[in-house]
């Protein structure tokens, strides 16, 4: 008796889930017909064209070609393009913040007397943005302590110059110069940068690499000149790759401030930024290289601090 009444509660439980799927399908045409005529509604949808990247070139690096009848040169830069031209998140955030940096990166590189392409390897190694990477490299130039300070950039608990970008342009520009006396390539310079002329010079002459792109090392080192190319063209031609960023959403830049040269401690920059309108916030954000809450200033030192024009 108690296997039959279990065998009757195992039945009419299955009864009423096939009663509910029964009435389910019928309302189904209805819920299809909803649901086929969103994802047929093209204006609801992201366009969008996967494709392969047009590989004819030529391509270049502060005038230099890349040898693409080189099939690995082919396949690397391929590689690079592809990941960054589907990469949307990322490249679309390069896109809005180059109209922040370029235009204060670009004239310095002239004046410097090195090839605008340059601004690049700037692309590649932070993202156009204030980054600290893991292993300590700060600001749109990834220095670290050690090189930093050689080039003449302040460092310490309260001022890290790293962060101001003018300055870490030109510092940037002595660093990549001097290893251009080396080197005499733009290409390996990049190579070095990334990995420091030390090991450029060891691998070099180990493998007997008569160019950079004989060169077989680390897998960051060996992507990094196809990355920079690769982040250069599609930046200066988006359009190409499917990206539409109108100039009103780009990143405004910010050269809207009045500077203020400071000779004094201040004891607390968030006391001073009311004093002068502006907000904590707003400081930092245009005083990137102010690192604390406070500056202390030793005599006969002083500071250009930027204050915004408007909040």
């Amino acid at each position: 008796m108690k296997h039959l009444l279990t065998g009757l509660g195992i039945g009419i439980v299955f009864l009423t889930a096939w009663l509910f799927l029964l009435s389910s399908d019928k309302a189904s045409p209805v819920d299809d017909s909803s649901r086929t005529s969103s994802v047929s509604d093209d204006s609801a949808q992201l366009p969008q064209r996967v494709r392969s990247v047009d590989l004819s070139g030529p391509f270049t690096f502060a005038g230099e070609e890349l040898p693409m009848d080189n099939f690995d040169v082919r396949e690397r830069l391929d590689q690079e393009l592809l990941r960054n031209a589907y990469f949307h998140r990322n490249t679309i955030l390069l896109l809005k913040r180059r109209a922040r940096y370029f235009p204060i990166i670009e004239p310095i590189l002239a004046e410097e007397g090195v090839p605008d392409d340059l601004k690049y390897l700037a692309v590649a190694e932070s993202g156009l943005s204030e980054a600290t990477s893991v292993a300590g490299a700060k600001g749109v130039w990834q220095f670290m302590t050690p090189t930093g300070k050689h080039f003449g950039l302040e460092i310490n608990e309260q001022v890290d110059e790293r962060f101001h970008l003018e300055k870490a342009t030109r510092a940037a520009c002595q660093y990549l110069k001097e290893y251009h006396r080396e080197f005499g390539d733009w290409r390996w310079v990049a190579a070095a940068y990334n990995m420091g002329g030390p090991n450029v010079r060891k691998w070099r002459e180990r493998q007997r690499a008569e160019t950079v792109f004989d060169l077989d090392i680390n897998s960051e080192t060996m992507a990094y000149l196809f990355r920079i190319v690769a982040l250069k063209t599609i930046l200066q031609d988006p359009g190409a790759f499917g990206y539409e960023i109108g100039a009103n959403e780009s990143y405004p830049a910010l050269d809207r401030y009045r500077t203020v040269t400071v000779s004094e401690s201040i004891a607390n920059l968030g006391d001073f930024a009311k004093e002068q309108g502006t907000s904590y916030r707003m400081l930092k954000l245009y005083n990137p290289w102010l690192v604390s809450g406070s500056l202390p200033i030793r005599s006969g030192n002083s500071y250009d601090i930027r204050i915004p024009d408007e909040m």
